[in-house]
């Protein structure tokens, strides 16, 4: 019960600000129609409780299961498996990601169709999936995660000077929208439960940079969608 509380108590936190900014502004500035205005404060009051949902969801389900998970890929003692099944739930995870699918939809609309919302869910969720992979890799062979994020950008910044200019932005967003609130819970988690139970590894230091990671792979993504479509 505490918990709940506390998870109500950190969203009207979140969302009171921003309503009660809108709220001044209508009586003030912008003035919009009331039909408008009572749909936004039908739609904040929504956005209140689905967070407290979801925030409830991932402390409940998401965390615990994702360190379990990344806990016992580990005890197979096969590096396959542990890079392998990091890719698939990094990439499922994205597919499942709210802000990736709202990105999309914007995308969809604004370039008329010509870039499919699905294509770029699918894009972005197999960049994820093969930087999660890199980084069970990292964190199985202790490889430096600076050298990594450095070659990475290197080939993040060669590609945005072959690819049309309208990706180059998106592309960036695309890395942004990944570090969402289904995302990130899970991935942070993953990468927690297999440093804890890796000899010489520590959950502090070997256990996080997966998010940092894993945002440079729908840049990237994006990008090479853009050399293709260019």
């Amino acid at each position: 019960m505490h918990k709940v509380k506390e998870t109500v108590l950190e969203v009207v936190y979140a969302v009171a600000p921003i309503t009660a900014l809108i709220i001044v502004l209508q009586f003030t500035v912008i003035f919009m129609p009331w039909d408008t205005f009572i749909q936004f404060l039908i739609g904040a009051l929504m956005v209140a409780v689905g967070l407290i949902l979801f925030l409830l969801g991932v402390n409940t389900g998401l965390l615990p299961i994702g360190e379990l998970i990344g806990s016992a890929l580990p005890q197979t003692q096969k590096m396959w498996i542990v890079v392998l099944f990091g890719a698939i739930l990094g990439f499922v995870v994205t597919v499942a990601e709210p802000d990736v699918r709202v990105l999309a939809t914007q995308i969809d609309f604004v370039s008329g169709g010509e870039i499919s919302k699905n294509v770029l869910i699918y894009s972005v969720s197999a960049g994820v999936a093969l930087f999660v992979g890199l980084a069970m890799l990292r964190i199985i062979l202790n490889m430096s995660f600076t050298i990594l994020l450095f070659v990475s950008y290197v080939i993040v910044f060669v590609l945005a000077a072959f690819a049309p200019p309208e990706f180059v932005p998106i592309s960036f967003d695309s890395g942004g929208v990944t570090t969402g609130p289904m995302t990130v819970p899970f991935i942070l988690a993953l990468g927690v439960g297999v440093a804890s139970v890796l000899k010489g590894k520590s959950a502090s230091s070997d256990g996080f940079g997966l998010v940092a990671l894993a945002s440079i792979g729908p840049i990237l993504a994006v990008l090479v969608l853009g050399v293709i479509y260019g």
